[in-house]
């Protein structure tokens, strides 16, 4: 059964605008590690998730799962147990080359922002789904369904006045543990979301430019893009 689509057709004016008006809010998105302990109105949280459920997913399975907690024990528990297998992952797994890479960032095995940030979301990836009668479904490109659905999640939330990180430690199988999430669900990633703290330090990197990211093919396309 299908519907008739729901699209709002913008004039080139306002394309332009609104694409350059994005572009410049998503440019000073950055990646954070000293958060606030302010709490963040649970509105914001709940519709950067549904925005996050909005994502294309193979077949229409949307294999993903988002757990999150603003408890402080649970926050303290995950910290605990995140720093423990990133103490092992930089002092016995991680190679020579990774630990140089990493070290511009100043990253290592303490993460208070664990337990400083207000929000953690962990997102879970569900290579099946269950129905309710104990069938088991084939979700197809889950690893990039919930990929995206990250993407869009990470985007509301800079969108909305609120900053993010990214957090993997390896591995993260105590994050089902944490969040309560069965073993049918595998940690995908651990979002940390809060306020900057005040006078917030970051990294001095920039991005690649659009040539070193982009690959225009072909005479038009050339001609389009001038």
């Amino acid at each position: 059964m299908n519907k008739k689509l729901e699209f709002q057709r913008l004039q080139d004016a306002e394309m332009k605008t609104a694409a350059q008006s994005f572009y410049t809010k998503m440019q000073s998105r950055r990646t954070v590690r000293d958060f606030s302990d302010q709490p963040v109105p649970a509105e914001v949280i709940r519709n950067a998730l549904l925005c996050a459920g909005t994502a294309p997913s193979g077949a229409n399975m949307q294999p993903w799962h988002f757990a999150v907690t603003t408890d402080p024990k649970i926050k303290i528990g995950i910290k605990d147990a995140a720093e423990a297998e990133e103490k092992t992952f930089y002092t016995q797994r991680a190679p020579e080359a990774w630990l140089d890479a990493l070290a511009p960032l100043g990253t290592d095995e303490h993460k208070p922002f664990l337990s400083t940030a207000p929000v953690l979301i962990g997102v879970f990836l569900k290579k099946f789904t269950y129905t309710e009668d104990g069938k088991r479904l084939k979700n197809y490109y889950p690893y990039e369904s919930v990929g995206i659905a990250c993407g869009l999640l990470i985007s509301a939330l800079h969108h909305s006045g609120l900053a993010t990180l990214t957090h993997t430690p390896s591995p993260m199988a105590f994050l089902n543990q944490a969040f309560a999430r069965p073993k049918t669900e595998r940690p995908y990633l651990l979002l940390v979301v809060g306020y900057p703290e005040e006078n917030c330090q970051v990294p001095a990197i920039e991005k690649l430019p659009f040539e070193d990211i982009v690959s225009v093919v072909g005479e038009q396309t050339q001609e389009y893009f001038k």
